[in-house]
């Protein structure tokens, strides 16, 4: 099945760059793309795409109020959102992450994990590139106010708890099951678990709740 992808981003030669590394790509179409947040979140409205592709800067309407337009809790609906940025510890990515984005990259990552980011996005996982995952979850459970991270429905169960944390770590369902020595069906099921106990609408809020929890600290 071909992703369909809305590209969002000020700079045109940045468009055309990912544009041709997705379009490369022979299972993902670039279906429409915009120089500003508020043209995105048309596009994506109107188009329905699979993946959106957002900068973070943009004119007007920038990238976390176009993601919280498409992705936030009050959507019925939500978009998948994938976040890509020069700025690995900008400010505006934490909010980013509570505005509902799905995955996070640079955008020196390169064509493959860029590849990555969109199939998982798609295929309702996260990618949070490598070299942003800690610090990133690092400044988010730092922002946290001090009140107590709510509490899971139901308490987790031991393996769930070695999910969790594997999730927070940026493993992916496969390197689940191979780590934990179970299907990837099973993954999927104690990833599902977790994300009704805990309240989450996908892994990267499962990871954030981690982090929150001190349950992973970045080391």
């Amino acid at each position: 099945m071909t992703v369909r992808v809305v590209l969002a981003d000020d700079q045109e030669i940045v468009r055309t760059g990912l544009r041709m590394i997705l379009d490369a790509q022979p299972d993902i179409e670039v279906i429409g793309e915009a120089a500003d947040g508020r043209r995105a979140i048309e596009l994506a409205r109107r188009l329905r795409p699979d993946v959106c592709l957002f900068d973070v800067r943009m004119p007007d309407v920038d990238g976390i109020e176009a993601t919280r337009a498409l992705a936030g809790p009050g959507v019925a609906d939500p978009l998948a959102v994938v976040v890509i940025t020069t700025f690995d510890l900008d400010e505006y990515v934490y909010a980013a992450l509570r505005a509902g984005a799905r995955g996070f990259l640079l955008k020196d990552a390169g064509p493959a994990l860029l590849a990555q980011a969109v199939h998982a996005a798609a295929s309702g996982d996260a990618l949070i590139a490598p070299n942003v995952t800690t610090r990133l979850l690092r400044a988010f459970a730092d922002a946290e106010p001090a009140a107590a991270p709510r509490q899971p429905i139901e308490p987790l169960t031991g393996r769930e708890e070695q999910v969790l944390v594997a999730v927070a770590r940026g493993r992916t369902n496969d390197e689940i099951g191979a780590d934990l020595h179970i299907t990837l069906s099973t993954v999927k099921t104690h990833i599902a678990s977790l994300m009704a106990k805990l309240g989450a609408r996908n892994r990267v809020e499962v990871a954030m709740w981690a982090y929150a929890t001190r349950r992973v600290t970045p080391s």
